[in-house]
This record gives C-alpha cells, sequence and structure tokens, in this order.
C-alpha cells in the first residue's frame, strides 16, 4: 500500500468499490466509478499501477455475482466460456499496452463510449426488456459475439477498462438478442475471464497494489452479491433503468472533470 495514503482515502475508495460492485453487479460498468476514485485517490502513483490495483478489486466482485446469477437464471455456458475465452485474450494483449495509456486520455475516451451507449439504449425503448427468443442461436452471431464482446470489448478492458460490464450487456443484448438479465448474467462471466487475462498481465509487470485491492476487494464482494440478487428480483426494466442513470451520471461527472474542475 502506498506510503503516504491517508485513513480517510482508503475509506472513501472501499466505499467507492462497495458501490462500484452494486453497479457492476445490476449492469455493469463499476469501473467507470471505481477507477476515477482511484486516479484520484492515488494522483501520483503511475497509471499502470492504479489499473492493475483496479482488476485486482473488480476481479472479486465480478466473480461473486458471475456465480449468483449462474446459479439462479439460465444461461448458455457454452457460448458464455466461447466469448469469455476471446475476452480473456483480447484482455492479455489490452493489459500489455496499457502501460503506455496516461491517465489524462482516460477521460474523453470513456465519454465518448459512454455516449454511445446512452444514445443506443434511449432511442431504442424497448431495449431489452423484451423476453429473448426461444431456440438455438446461429453461428455467425455467435461469431459476432466472440469477435465484438470477446476480442474486441476484452482488449479494451485490459487497455483500459472501466464501462466494460455495461458495453458487454449491450453488445450481448444487441447481438444474441437477449433479455437484460440475461446479458447481465453472461457479461459477468464474459467479464470474469476478461479480468483474469487483465490481472495476470498487470500480475507479471507487477503493477499491482495488492493490499489496498485485496481491501477494497472485501468491499467490492458484498456490492456485487447485493447487486446481483436485486438485478434477478426486480427484472430487465430495473437493470435499464439503472444503466441509464449510471450512465448519464457518470457522463455529467466526467465533464465536470474534463471541463469545470479547477
Amino acid at each position: 500500500m502506498p506510503p503516504d495514503i491517508s485513513l480517510f482515502t482508503v475509506t472513501l475508495l472501499c466505499l467507492a468499490a462497495l458501490a462500484a460492485g452494486w453497479i457492476d453487479a445490476v449492469v455493469g460498468g463499476g469501473g467507470l466509478l471505481l477507477l476515477p476514485a482511484l486516479l484520484v485517490g492515488l494522483p501520483h502513483t503511475p497509471t499502470a499501477y492504479v489499473l492493475g490495483t483496479n482488476k485486482s478489486t473488480a476481479i472479486v466482485g465480478t466473480t461473486a455475482a458471475a456465480v449468483t446469477y449462474v446459479r439462479k437464471t439460465p444461461i448458455d455456458v457454452r457460448n458464455a466460456l466461447r466469448i469469455g475465452l476471446a475476452a480473456m485474450a483480447g484482455s492479455l494483449a489490452g493489459a500489455f499496452f496499457a502501460a503506455g495509456i496516461h491517465s489524462e486520455v482516460l477521460r474523453p475516451l470513456i465519454m465518448a463510449v459512454l455516449l454511445g451507449v446512452l444514445a443506443f439504449v434511449l432511442f431504442r425503448p424497448a431495449f431489452g426488456t423484451a423476453p429473448a427468443p426461444s431456440g438455438p442461436v446461429s453461428r455467425r452471431r455467435v461469431v459476432a459475439a466472440v469477435l465484438v464482446a470477446g476480442l474486441g470489448i476484452g482488449f479494451y478492458d485490459g487497455l483500459i477498462g472501466p464501462g466494460t460490464g455495461a458495453f458487454l450487456v449491450v453488445a450481448l443484448t444487441a447481438i444474441l438478442h437477449m433479455d437484460l438479465v440475461g446479458s447481465s448474467a453472461t457479461a459477468k462471466v464474459v467479464n470474469v475471464c476478461t479480468n483474469v487475462g487483465a490481472l495476470t498481465m498487470f500480475a507479471i509487470q507487477g503493477t499491482v497494489l495488492w493490499q489496498l485491492g485485496a481491501l477494497m476487494a472485501l468491499f467490492n464482494l458484498v456490492g456485487g452479491m447485493v447487486g446481483a440478487r436485486m438485478a434477478l428480483k426486480r427484472g430487465a426494466g430495473f437493470v435499464r433503468g439503472v444503466l441509464v442513470v449510471v450512465v448519464v451520471a457518470l457522463l455529467c461527472k466526467l465533464a465536470y472533470d474534463q471541463w469545470l474542475a479547477a
């Protein structure tokens, strides 16, 4: 743990991890809260260490949420693992290049992708609320999901990370025609794989603050378990509402930091 970090900062980071675990379990995107919190709380820490510590925290809550979902809602485990293995490969590659990313470029990149997600969801009001179609998914759609949700979003997760869960939910719902609860469940399995790939590379490079990450992971674990249970209980409409609120709130926060903060 960095020697100059205060107890107050550690407390705030743990609370951010708790909230991020809940958001990530419901709809994904907890990293959009957790990573900015780490960047603010550890302003003098190299970005690669911030990204590595973020992964060491997020993997615990994501895994807990994935287990909760798989136990309580049916998913196509075979397709989830296919996409997940591709995502793991993509995240390994992304994490390899992450050392060259500077914190100054993170904010505008995240904002641009968030605007795209928000526009997509708002202009399609029924998105993810209809029941998933019965019958097997076509091979073409599975391949598209492997390439987009697997390799593509996996690479983004290893390189930057924030919003991966939300992007996976949107991509899986659009490509595989899942409802939002089913896509959230599948996204958690895939996200565990991306976190494993990215964290492995960060660990090899020695860019993880393990003590701080382990402490935050405990709070992230609680948030992930509570969030997954709420999403399963309340259904797709609740998940969609949380998705919109989270994206709008984060856009406002990032815009403020970009243009109005001193």
